[in-house]
């Protein structure tokens, strides 16, 4: 049976928790490993590391474990496992910090997944909104997984499903916001993470 030697992480995992608190994950060393938040999650059946064991990576500064997880790029941003969670730690909002912390520090992981997160903010700040076409064309192409699903998508396209990108009202306020992070500012409570949501600070809402 393998054994983790505590002692070598000693001060290494106080200050990745650190590092994913100040990137939005708030409360990681309350967790006490109920599992509630793995029980309810609706993705678990696809990842490899439930919820609760990617917490535990960041409570022991397994860094490199925790980064490299696909859970973190399967995670839906749902926020089941955040409202089920009795200590009250942001369990979705952990999983979008270590995305950021994963794309800045250039960490090897699903070359997919990155495509598909990078394809889908650049929708939301053309359009602000997402437009089905477009994400399959650009996702395809910077994948390069081109003919995965091709009889799926003519269907659509011959239902009228899918359609030509429009903008919304307000798109000027939503680029605002990805002018606002990208100059790393956080006086209006608002982050922008590099999953599939825009998420506020609870001390900002």
């Amino acid at each position: 049976m393998n054994h983790l030697n505590l002692s070598r992480y000693e001060g290494e995992w106080l200050s990745f928790a650190q590092t994913v608190e100040a990137e939005g994950g708030k409360k990681v060393l309350s967790c006490y490993q109920c599992g509630k938040c793995s029980a309810g999650c609706p993705l678990s059946f696809a990842m490899e590391q439930q919820p609760h064991q990617v917490m535990r990576m960041v409570q022991l500064g397994l860094s490199d474990r925790a980064l490299q997880s696909p859970t973190i790029w399967r995670c839906a941003g749902c926020f089941t496992c955040t409202t089920r969670c009795p200590r009250g730690v942001d369990i979705a909002g952990v999983m979008s910090a270590l995305r950021v912390i994963a794309l800045a520090r250039n960490v090897r992981t699903s070359r997919r997944a990155q495509a598909f997160h990078k394809v889908f903010l650049s929708l939301i700040k053309r359009y602000g909104r997402i437009n089905e076409f477009e994400l399959v064309v650009r996702y395809k192409l910077a994948s390069m997984n081109l003919f995965q699903d091709l009889d799926l998508g003519l269907r659509m396209f011959m239902q009228g499903k899918l359609k030509p990108p429009r903008g919304i009202a307000g798109v000027r306020q939503v680029r605002a916001l990805f002018r606002h992070e990208k100059g790393g500012g956080k006086r209006s409570g608002l982050r922008l993470l590099p999953g599939l949501q825009l998420t506020r600070h609870r001390e900002g809402v």
